[in-house]
C-alpha cells in the first residue's frame, strides 16, 4: 500500500508539473547535499544537476559544516540522522554562524522518529522533505523557497551536464527516486538533540 502512496504522490506531481509555470532557481545555483547514504546523494545530486544546478555532497555532520564553510552554497539538503553529529546540531551551527545563517535549509528524514521530532521543534529549517521523494517533491521544495524570496528566481535557461568525475553511464544509472539505504534507517537514531549521548 505505501508503494501505491509514493506512486500517487508522482503522478500527482507530473500533472501538477505541467499545468503551472515552473518557477526554478538561476542554474549554477550551488546546493550542499549532506546524507550519509550514497543513494541519496547521487540520486538527489542527479536531479538537481540535470536542472542546472551545482550540487556538491557530503556523508556526515562535520564535513557538512566546512563544506558550508568554505563554498557557500545557496540552498542545503540535510538529513536528520547523520553518523556523529546529528542533522539538527548541523541545523543549529549554520544558524548561529553570520556567513552561513541566511543560507535556506530543507531538512529531510526517513526515520519516522526524526520526522515526528522535526514538526514538533522545527529548529529554524526552511521546509522538510520525507524520504522516499520524487522528482516533484524536490523541485517544489525549491519552488516554494523561490517564491518565498530566500532563493532568485531563474531567469535563462541552461544546459546541465553530468557532474565532474562521472560518467554518462554512470550518470545514467541512477535512479530517479530516492530511496534511503536499509543499512541506513537506524531505529535509536534520535536523543534530544541537546542530550549527550547515550553511553
Amino acid at each position: 500500500m505505501a508503494g501505491f502512496g509514493l506512486l500517487k504522490r508522482l503522478v500527482a506531481g507530473g500533472e501538477r508539473r505541467h499545468s503551472e509555470p515552473r518557477v526554478r532557481a538561476p542554474v549554477a545555483t550551488r546546493v550542499l547535499v549532506v546524507d550519509d547514504s550514497p543513494t541519496i546523494r547521487a540520486v538527489l545530486g542527479k536531479m538537481l544537476s540535470q536542472d542546472g544546478y551545482e550540487v556538491i555532497g557530503a556523508a556526515d555532520g562535520e564535513s557538512a559544516l566546512e563544506l558550508a564553510r568554505d563554498r557557500q552554497p545557496h540552498l542545503v539538503f540535510l538529513d536528520i540522522v547523520l553518523p556523529g553529529m546529528s542533522g539538527f546540531e548541523v541545523l543549529r551551527t549554520l544558524r548561529r554562524e553570520a556567513a552561513t545563517q541566511l543560507i535556506p535549509i530543507v531538512m529531510i528524514s526517513g526515520n519516522v522518529q526524526a520526522t515526528e521530532q522535526f514538526y514538533v521543534q522545527r529548529y529554524g529549517a526552511d521546509d522538510f522533505m520525507k524520504k522516499p521523494f520524487g522528482r516533484s517533491e524536490v523541485f517544489e521544495r525549491v519552488r516554494q523557497l523561490v517564491l518565498a524570496g530566500r532563493l532568485p528566481a531563474r531567469t535563462s535557461v541552461g544546459q546541465p551536464l553530468p557532474p565532474a568525475g562521472v560518467s554518462q553511464a554512470e550518470w545514467d544509472a541512477i535512479p530517479d527516486i530516492a530511496m534511503p539505504d536499509e543499512a541506513h534507517v537506524s531505529p535509536d537514531v534520535l536523543a534530544e538533540p541537546d542530550a549527550p549521548p547515550s553511553t
